[in-house]
């Protein structure tokens, strides 16, 4: 009678170092938690069937001082938190005026306090913030509006207008600060 319990407590006792070895410790989930999530901002312009997403990581003001402190003027910025934000476009659009080729790139930027931000767009992706940045790989280099406005924006966020005709126009808000790059999708060429 022994003999068959032995065999029954021994696959209860794995059957509880198994649970217990599954189980997640609170305190490694919360390492594993972003301050800083993960959003994403996307339009689509159906008569082109150009979609743009723009992919990065939303920091909160928490008090601090942002542009001029927390992200200095006159230096490149990931534009978010985390890693580096990337922008993907399925069609060749206008950037600013300036055409950009179907893809995805890295979206940098150069925060100003008088003048308007420098926008980025690299060819390098998978960068964590905008410590390796190598200006050798930009692809475009445009001029964007900044402006000052009275209302807070806590989070950082990206987001397009509305589409009106073939533009749009990605406008970024964080703090006080509001800047706006406009877009216009491009008519695609037909394939003979």
């Amino acid at each position: 009678m022994l003999t068959r319990q032995i065999p029954l407590l021994f696959l209860l006792l794995l059957i509880l170092v198994a649970g217990s070895c599954s189980q997640d410790k609170p305190e490694e989930t919360e390492t594993l938690r972003r301050k800083s999530p993960i959003a994403i901002a996307k339009v689509m312009h159906h008569p082109t069937d150009t979609y743009i997403k723009i992919i990065y990581g939303q920091p909160y003001k928490r008090n601090r001082d942002i542009f001029g402190q927390l992200v200095p003027y006159d230096n490149i910025w990931r534009t978010g938190a985390n890693e580096a934000t990337e922008l993907t476009t399925t069609h060749d659009i206008l950037l600013a005026g300036e055409k950009l080729k179907a893809g995805t790139y890295a979206l940098f930027t150069i925060p100003r306090e008088d003048e308007p931000w420098t926008i980025i767009l690299n060819d390098e992706l998978g960068l964590w913030g905008d410590f390796d940045y190598q200006q050798a790989h930009d692809v475009l280099r445009v001029d964007a509006t900044a402006i000052q406005k009275e209302s807070v924006a806590e989070a950082f966020t990206i987001q397009f207008s509305d589409v009106v005709d073939d533009t749009t126009q990605i406008v970024m808000q964080w703090d006080k600060t509001e800047v706006t790059i406009p877009i216009r999708f491009l008519e695609q060429e037909s394939e003979s």
